[in-house]
């Protein structure tokens, strides 16, 4: 409960940087809050409590191990949400970095990151 909470908070606050500020990198920043936010909020519900990771070695026994894998399916949580926080950890970095390569490459052009003195290259 406590991450659902801190995920929140972080979007709520990542959304106000991205939307209350003119500043490229203190936008960029905002969008990385965000990123964090989301990623806690699929953590979160993705995880169950009482229950492991999902790796079967000693739970199954050679005895029955169709019966033994049954119950140890029941003791484990799914692996999914994990797999996609890791995708979107470096998906996020990717992105991070391609948008701070581009404050940089407008900063060496204008002089300036705020968005304002870039009137005439808006659509």
């Amino acid at each position: 409960m406590t991450m659902l909470i801190f995920g929140s908070l972080l979007v709520v606050i990542g959304v106000w940087a991205i939307l209350s500020r003119k500043d490229l990198i203190r936008m960029i920043i905002g969008f990385t809050i965000v990123d964090t936010g989301v990623h806690l909020l699929i953590v979160a519900v993705g995880y169950v409590k009482g229950k492991t990771a999902p790796i079967i070695d000693a739970a199954v026994s050679s005895a029955a191990p169709a019966q033994a894998g049954l119950e140890a399916v029941g003791k484990v949580v799914d692996p999914v949400p994990s797999a996609l926080v890791l995708t979107a950890i470096v998906i996020g970095l990717a992105v991070t970095g391609l948008m701070l390569a581009y404050a940089v490459r407008l900063n060496k052009l204008g002089k300036s990151t705020n968005i304002d003195d870039y009137e005439e290259q808006k659509w």
